[in-house]
């Protein structure tokens, strides 16, 4: 009889099946990773955008000669790390609050903020800490989503 050494073509199959396995788990997970930094960049992005704001008008009693633009191109905040922009207005209902909005956001990153507890906020306050303090819309295409989260008083 004669031994042949050597690999059959199975176990070949079968290592490559769990090298296949083991690379798409670590694609899941390097994914992860880099959405939970980007997420963790925005928010860092939102909270300086609104103490810089907050410092710039805190000896007026509103935010009604704000001008949100020229915040965001001194701050060069104008692009967030999602891929789309920052807007900063007054709220037209009381010069009192400002609204900062998240466009741009995928249908995932736009539930993640909508449903983070912005503690700071007008909406979270109002809400006895029951409310995320966001509004926005996530149901459309692509990244056409946005998130807008009120300040002030």
């Amino acid at each position: 009889m004669n031994q042949e050494s050597g690999r059959s073509m199975i176990e070949m199959l079968g290592v490559l099946a769990i090298m296949g396995m083991l690379t798409v788990g670590a694609y899941e997970l390097i994914k992860l990773a880099f959405d939970n930094q980007k997420q963790m960049k925005g928010t860092e992005e939102i909270f300086a955008i609104v103490n810089e704001v907050r410092k710039i008008h805190s000896q007026y009693d509103d935010f009604s000669n704000m001008d949100g633009d020229v915040i965001l191109s001194m701050m060069e905040k104008k692009q967030n790390p999602y891929g789309g922009t920052y807007e900063l207005t007054v709220d037209p209902t009381n010069a009192r609050q400002f609204i900062l909005t998240i466009n741009g956001l995928s249908k995932s990153e736009c539930q993640a903020l909508i449903t983070r507890a912005w503690t700071d906020s007008i909406g979270y306050k109002l809400s006895d800490k029951k409310e995320s303090g966001a509004t926005g819309s996530c149901n459309g295409t692509g990244d056409s989503n946005y998130v807008q989260i009120t300040y002030g008083e």
